[in-house]
């Protein structure tokens, strides 16, 4: 039985991504963390002042100091155990702090609507959902364990000034030249990884595209000049790690330098002061462990750079994580009926030339307006993809959305089952506008089948009953038969349970399995993009059997470029350039040479004869031609 969606009853706010608001995921361990640093830090600052005056007491001579070498003994065990603590508790919370900022961020993207959230490119969207979250998941854990970096070179300056006030001012004399050392690594370091991360962005971007046309770059014999093309951003992502490398050597240098001329200057004052009488032997001792740990500050330069990656970072995922989710009014469940659907005015507009990669629109503002669209004229080039189009489709029927590529077959059938919102009109099912009803509520009334799709899920098994709800073993066997996807199941080492990584898949498996998917989740709304055309003519018609018997209870809505769809359909709504060019049963359109046309051969032939008499109101020469079509 369909498991009932949790109603939302207004959509979720933005969720901005500061390190802030992730800190909050897991407050106890970054506390803990916190709490661990300090009491390193305290432990560090502690042992030097136990230790000069254990050493002074050695000096003059009198009985041994147990309590003061036991004293050191345990502020050492203690330093050890919160080091070792803190060590902890930055790799498990910067762990768990990953996984949740992947999964917020995942979530944001699918609960956006797809034009918005696949603006950036496939490729840079996995590399932000990957790396770029553990870049940015660490600023917390940093900046909770950056304290002891902060907290031992200023504990250890004022712990200088407790001893003797001159050996302070001979380190702060130097301080300055740190200070301004450590600003310098932190903007360079800042620049150089926010570059490294986008030429990492692009080269992925380019993988994944190279992965998606593997097939077409073999039969082109392409491969190697796809290889060059992948890894030409190499040269400058080389170029920006041997840059991120050269400003951690120069600080590296700098600080090698600098650091011993400040604990010489320190060591020197100290053996003055004694020499004057003015401290004692265990001051100089304590004093020469306080200069090093005040010329420790040069260890913030590994939390600095950090932090820094961790800002580039979050700036690539506050574009993900402001997408607005899918708005709707939070009505309740749909009233029952067969799924009658309604278009008024429907229209769809295409922002911007999209080339595929829109690397320059995800990064906004480099030529164009603020959004990063193009300009034209100084205008953003809108290229209707649907225009004006009005359509009603009665419960339980079969609709065949036809026309040229380009026409807009695939943007209506996005829209009728709101992967995409349209920008002017409204879509109703039953009744019900789509963007009134919550998005859970509404998505196990649809269900989708492509011509590529999908496969989730470890076996075979798993990506059937992948859906709104999780069908069972009935309901995916079901489902199978009805894609004649069984038969080939069958086949496999393990049957349903084999794994998709053993299962070598034809193009056409491929779409009966996506098929099985849809048939295993039954809504009252059915929606085939192009989803039949790798299905050879025995298969395809016994899936438009499947198909047929839902007349009644569901309604279909199948983008076809075969005929024998396009015929066999309740009604057709035929398309051209986004605009409705005639709507009707198939034998009322196909008396019209232009329809005819549509579905001309690549030979320029007419498919089915358009020539050959006898194409009647019955519909019986095109029904009977299909077979000819089809071999």
């Amino acid at each position: 039985m369909r498991p009932k969606p949790r109603l939302r009853l207004r959509p979720r706010p933005p969720a901005p991504s500061g390190a802030r608001r992730l800190a909050r995921r897991h407050p106890g361990a970054l506390l803990a963390l916190f709490l661990c640093s300090t009491g390193g830090a305290l432990a560090a600052l502690a042992l030097p002042a136990a230790l000069g005056h254990t050493v002074d007491r050695l000096v003059d001579g009198g009985p041994v100091p147990w309590a003061g070498l036991l004293l050191c003994a345990v502020l050492t065990l203690a330093e050890t155990g919160f080091d070792a603590g803190a060590a902890v508790l930055t790799t498990s919370t910067g762990a768990r702090l990953t996984a949740h900022l992947r999964t917020r961020t995942t979530a944001r993207v699918l609960a956006a609507e797809p034009r918005r959230a696949l603006a950036v490119p496939t490729g840079d969207l996995t590399a932000r959902l990957t790396a770029r979250t553990a870049d940015a998941a660490t600023a917390p854990v940093t900046a909770a364990g950056a304290v002891a970096g902060v907290l031992l070179p200023l504990g250890a300056i004022v712990g200088l000034f407790v001893i003797d006030p001159w050996t302070a001012a001979a380190f702060l004399l130097g301080a300055p030249l740190l200070v301004a050392l450590l600003h310098t690594f932190t903007r360079r370091t800042a620049d150089a990884g926010a570059d490294y991360q986008r030429a990492q962005s692009v080269i992925a971007h380019r993988l994944t595209e190279a992965l998606d046309g593997a097939d077409t770059i073999r039969a082109a014999r392409t491969g190697a000049r796809e290889y060059r093309r992948i890894l030409e951003p190499l040269t400058t992502l080389a170029a920006h790690g041997r840059r991120t490398w050269a400003v951690y050597g120069r600080a590296a240098g700098q600080s090698a330098l600098l650091l011993p001329l400040l604990m010489l200057l320190v060591l020197a004052v100290g053996g003055l002061r004694l020499h004057a009488g003015a401290i004692g032997v265990g001051d100089l001792v304590a004093a020469s462990r306080y200069a090093a740990l005040a010329v420790g500050i040069g260890s913030l330069t590994g939390a600095l750079g950090a932090l820094a990656r961790s800002r580039a970072a979050a700036r690539t995922l506050d574009p993900l994580l402001t997408l607005d989710p899918l708005p709707h009014e939070g009505l309740g469940p749909l009233p029952g009926g067969p799924g009658h659907l309604e278009l008024r005015d429907v229209g769809v507009v295409q922002d911007g030339k999209q080339d595929g990669n829109q690397e320059g629109k995800q990064e906004g503002k480099q030529e164009g307006n603020q959004d990063g669209e193009p300009l034209l004229n100084g205008e953003p080039d809108r290229k209707p993809l649907l225009t004006g189009v009005h359509l009603t489709v009665p419960g339980g029927t079969s609709l065949a959305v036809v026309g040229r590529s380009g026409s807009g077959k695939s943007v209506f059938a996005a829209v009728v089952g709101r992967l995409l919102d349209p920008d002017t009109g409204t879509v109703l099912l039953d009744g019900v506008p789509l963007t009134a009803m919550d998005p859970a509520l509404l998505r196990p009334e649809i269900a989708y089948a492509f011509a590529r799709p999908a496969l989730p899920g470890t076996t075979v098994e798993d990506t059937i009953a992948f859906g709104p709800w999780t069908a069972g073993p009935a309901a995916v066997r079901e489902g199978a038969r009805a894609a004649r996807a069984d038969g080939f199941v069958g086949l496999l080492p393990y049957g349903y349970a084999t794994p998709l990584t053993d299962a070598p898949l034809s193009g056409g498996e491929r779409q009966r399995l996506g098929l099985a998917r849809a048939f295993a989740h039954p809504g009252r709304l059915l929606i085939l993009d192009d989803a039949l055309s790798g299905l050879d003519t025995v298969t395809e018609h016994h899936v438009r059997r499947a198909l047929d018997e839902r007349a009644g209870r569901c309604t279909r809505v199948i983008v076809a470029h075969r005929l024998s769809s396009a015929a066999r359909a309740d009604r057709v709504l035929w398309l051209e350039d986004g605009r409705v060019r005639a709507t009707g049963p198939h034998e009322e359109l196909w008396a019209d040479p232009e329809y005819r046309a549509v579905f001309r051969t690549e030979t320029g032939e007419t498919a089915e004869a358009d020539e050959e008499p006898g194409a009647g109101a019955d519909g019986a020469l095109p029904r009977a031609r299909t077979e000819v079509e089809a071999r």
